[in-house]
């Protein structure tokens, strides 16, 4: 699919029917014929196309004539087979040039979203470095938001812990230490990206382009430190709260262990009694069945004492 936008000196976004110089190209999981399209039209090369729309090419600078293509990876949250809400990273290319600035995406994003929809200020088309590092500040905001939400996740899984004998909640903390896995993988990634953008000549960048790419190495950096630190906890969290749901499990089995005891000794007096047998003791005494329960009462509540002193339950 693609759609072209073009900003009005006022800064309004509309969207156009046909590329012109200063517009933005948004290709979101284009078809070959859109391909083809885009590389006849703007001269460029098929490999600037396809390669952000490989979900595992890694982040990247290329230069090739008038033409500068950027690949980072963006977040994103999507859903396990079992309707789990899982984060992971996809790449996204920007192509800029000297009459438009195209995006390359697998699938359509909230980052993206946030400039087609206006929610960027000072955000022009066809100030295509600023735009390539807004795209970028945007992309590190994403990503700390979605570490904070990573971060109340576990929390709220945490509190589930401490009473659970299932595993649930470990595939849980798993799937969240995937996601932190493939955050810190792609912020790292990210990060030389906008170093070279920064030590480079790779981009024509005035002051004020330069603050906003200072502020996107920080806040990346950020994110980073996040990641790691969040990455840390939750496995040191997952190998104890294994040892937890363990123990847990444990506590549950000798509590049934014991009331399967207690219950057993009044069960095994009655069975000696229920025998078919002569010179049963007590046979001939009148009051034989309360004595019979009485013992069996007073030996269930012995056992009972013992086993509440020794906290079996």
């Amino acid at each position: 699919m693609l759609n072209f936008y073009l900003s009005d000196a006022q800064g309004k976004l509309n969207q156009v029917d046909v590329i012109e110089k200063g517009c933005w190209i948004n290709a979101i999981n284009p078809t070959e014929q859109e391909i083809q399209y885009l590389v006849q039209k703007l001269d460029l090369d098929l490999d600037f196309i396809k390669d952000p729309l490989d979900d595992e090419e890694r982040s990247r600078i290329e230069v090739e004539g008038e033409h500068t293509l950027i690949i980072v990876d963006i977040p994103i949250v999507a859903h396990d087979d079992n309707g789990h809400t899982i984060f992971d990273t996809i790449p996204i290319g920007m192509i800029i040039s000297s009459h438009t600035f195209v995006t390359i995406c697998l699938s359509e994003n909230p980052i993206f979203e946030r400039f087609i929809y206006q929610k960027v200020k000072g955000f022009f088309t066809f100030k295509k470095t600023r735009f390539a590092l807004q795209l970028l500040h945007t992309t590190s905001s994403y990503y700390l938001r979605y570490l904070k939400q990573i971060n109340r996740k576990t929390n709220e899984i945490e509190a589930e812990l401490h009473q659970s004998t299932r595993n649930q909640e470990l595939f849980t903390m798993l799937n969240l230490e995937k996601s932190l896995v493939y955050f810190t993988t792609s912020l790292k990634s990210n990060k030389i990206v906008m170093q070279k953008i920064l030590k480079g000549n790779i981009l024509k960048m005035y002051e004020d382009d330069e603050d906003l790419l200072e502020d996107v190495i920080i806040e990346n950096k950020q994110a980073i430190e996040m990641a790691e630190v969040y990455s840390n906890i939750l496995s040191g969290m997952m190998n104890t709260f294994a040892s937890v749901i363990s123990n847990n499990l444990n506590i549950v089995m000798k509590f049934l262990t014991s009331i399967t005891i207690i219950l057993s000794i009044p069960t095994m007096v009655s069975s000696f009694y229920g025998m078919n047998v002569d010179h049963i003791p007590l046979a001939n005494i009148p009051h034989a069945f309360p004595i019979v329960i009485g013992i069996s009462a007073i030996l269930s509540t012995t056992i009972a004492l013992i086993f509440w002193k020794k906290r079996y339950f």
